[in-house]
């Protein structure tokens, strides 16, 4: 009987194609694989409950608007470590509120009520993921960033956070010094103006 898990035969049946093959074609298996978006803490402040409205606009919450901060655009592709992008998997994001606050009750459910402050997608064959939301805003004691998780099939492929580029509050975060350089490249990212507002762009590579 076969008990390897879906993931680990996957792994398996990749490191025996490299093995297989001749010494000229391994360095160019090597460049297809793509390394996996670093893993941070959930962060205590996860919803208890997911909200009624949940969609991809954190700043309509039901039929109120917020008007209070830098509205942006975060969006993406989820994609495997082969490149393929990752077909019904479910993005998740959730942040404070333009004064640091979330919805959560260990922070005193104090966010602004029209700020929704958590999201969900599905993507689709392209693997993109789009959400309207804000530019992240400094809390005590951390830099500003987004949090962020994915699953697939009720399992959880990565829990990580967003960060901005530049910003001064980065190199004081505990969370954000202890990624080497190639992990903060991957979680930091540079929100730049467009015609349609603030746009950040956060590719997504998963273990799938």
């Amino acid at each position: 009987m076969d008990t390897l898990s879906p993931v680990r035969r996957r792994l398996v049946l990749a490191a025996a194609a490299t093995l297989a093959a001749p010494p000229w074609l391994t360095p160019a298996l090597a460049q297809t694989s793509l390394r996996p978006t670093p893993s941070q803490t959930e962060g205590p402040f996860y919803p208890v409950a997911l909200p009624a409205d949940s969609d991809f606009d954190l700043l309509r919450n039901g039929q109120v608007d917020y008007r209070q901060g830098e509205p942006a655009w975060v969006e993406g592709v989820v994609t495997d470590t082969r490149g393929t992008p990752v077909s019904g998997a479910v993005v998740e994001i959730w942040q404070c509120d333009h004064t640091g606050r979330y919805h959560h009750p260990g922070d005193g459910n104090r966010a602004d009520p029209a700020f929704q402050g958590f999201g969900q997608v599905s993507v689709g064959r392209d693997g993109r993921y789009r959400f309207r939301t804000l530019r992240p805003v400094p809390y005590s004691g951390r830099t500003p960033h987004i949090h962020v998780k994915v699953k697939l099939d009720r399992q959880t492929l990565l829990t990580t956070q967003l960060y901005v580029a530049g910003d001064p509050g980065n190199e004081r975060d505990f969370l954000w010094r202890r990624l080497d350089e190639r992990g903060r490249a991957a979680l930091t990212v540079p929100f730049v103006s467009g015609s349609d507002g603030l746009r950040a762009e956060f590719p997504i590579t998963v273990q799938a």
